[in-house]
């Protein structure tokens, strides 16, 4: 089975969160030479196949079966992958069945390596991603089994594949104040407390305002305003409260305490209250780390390009492997359709990414 016909019998598995689809019976049979720990977990399904070649170091390759439900108006099955122009058409196309088939084919056909080579996968990316990677990390810490590198297989060239690695993640903290006032009528506006005319004396220096300098690997973290609501939506009856929601996507350089420290400094002294959650949290892998070496040479190699090294983006479970301490890379094809109708991937790009990663574990 070569690369593209492994790619298209993943794609027509219908995994959509949390399910998957049939896909891990399949992928354990194809890695039937690798030993595989089973985690299931409210209705999630975690593998993890690994094999040890030797006394070396352990390289993870990690993905998600997982995709968002399809939606309607796609020129053809979304699980009937399609092939036109040099595109593969499917749900899952880009995020990311080609990355899973890439590496997978790519241990599948390892003859050598010194050390262990492994897979993580879940069904549980695209969705709350509690009982996914997470739980699978956690178990491999406590049996000692943590590898030493992580290759996460997500989307990430921008302009043309090869061009871009992902080192990084911001973290993302989301925030709700509430300011509280005392209801009354717009014509006696000395009888009430409006908390709209409060908190627009402080809005102007806290909305968009950068919490740090940032540095060479991330863009400074900023105060992000993303929701103000007060009133009963009538002209006449200034309002009791004022809610407003924001977003940090945060570097290395702040913290969740930092934000709240932020919100005290221009709210203080009134009565307000603040919660805060961190749905996510920044890592960095170091320039200098052997995984970032080794797959921007095998890149160079395969495709002619120097790679830039990026913490942009969302989210993905590599944040996972960051907060396990793995120096941990994404590395994928283009993302310009995910979650798109019509999702779809260059032929050459699938065919590419698996002899990059092929190379990787050849020079590693």
């Amino acid at each position: 089975m070569d690369i593209l016909e492994l790619f298209k019998k993943i794609l027509s598995f219908r995994s959509i969160t949390p399910d998957d689809g049939g896909a891990f019976e399949f992928i354990e049979e194809y890695l039937s030479g690798f030993e595989v720990i089973k985690l299931d977990i409210e209705g999630v399904k975690n593998r993890f196949f690994y094999k040890k070649f030797g006394d070396g170091e352990h390289l993870c390759f990690a993905g998600h079966i997982d995709v968002v439900p399809p939606g309607d108006g796609w020129s053809s099955d979304p699980f009937a992958p399609t092939l036109k122009d040099g595109f593969i058409y499917a749900r899952g196309a880009q995020d990311m069945k080609s990355g899973l088939s890439a590496f997978l084919k790519s241990v599948h056909d390892a003859k050598n390596f010194n050390g262990t080579l492994s897979v993580l996968l879940t069904s549980d990316e695209e969705g709350d991603a509690r009982y996914g990677t997470v739980k699978m990390l956690e178990h491999l810490k406590d049996i000692n089994f943590l590898p030493d590198f992580a290759i996460v297989a997500e989307p990430t060239c921008e302009e043309r594949f090869g061009d871009t690695i992902k080192i990084g993640r911001r973290g993302s903290i989301n925030g709700i104040i509430e300011k509280m006032g005392v209801q009354g009528h717009a014509a006696y506006p000395n009888k009430a407390k409006n908390p709209i005319h409060i908190v627009s004396k402080v809005l102007p220096h806290m909305a968009g305002a950068l919490l740090d300098e940032g540095d060479e690997n991330f863009e400074p973290s900023q105060f992000v305003v993303t929701d103000i609501r007060a009133g009963m939506e009538v002209t006449n009856v200034t309002p009791a409260s004022l809610k407003m929601m924001f977003n940090v996507r945060n570097s290395t350089k702040t913290t969740a305490e930092d934000v709240k420290n932020f919100v005290d400094r221009y709210f203080s002294g009134m009565d307000y209250t603040l919660a805060l959650n961190q749905s996510a949290k920044p890592f960095v892998t170091e320039r200098n780390s052997k995984v970032v070496k080794v797959i921007s040479e095998a890149i160079f190699n395969i495709v002619d390009i120097r790679a830039k090294l990026s913490t942009a983006g969302g989210t993905s479970d590599a944040r996972f492997f960051g907060e396990f301490g793995v120096d941990t890379v994404e590395f994928g094809v283009k993302n310009d359709t995910i979650h798109a109708i019509n999702e779809r991937v260059g032929v050459d790009e699938v065919i590419e990414l698996e002899r990059v990663f092929s190379k990787v574990i050849k020079e590693f």
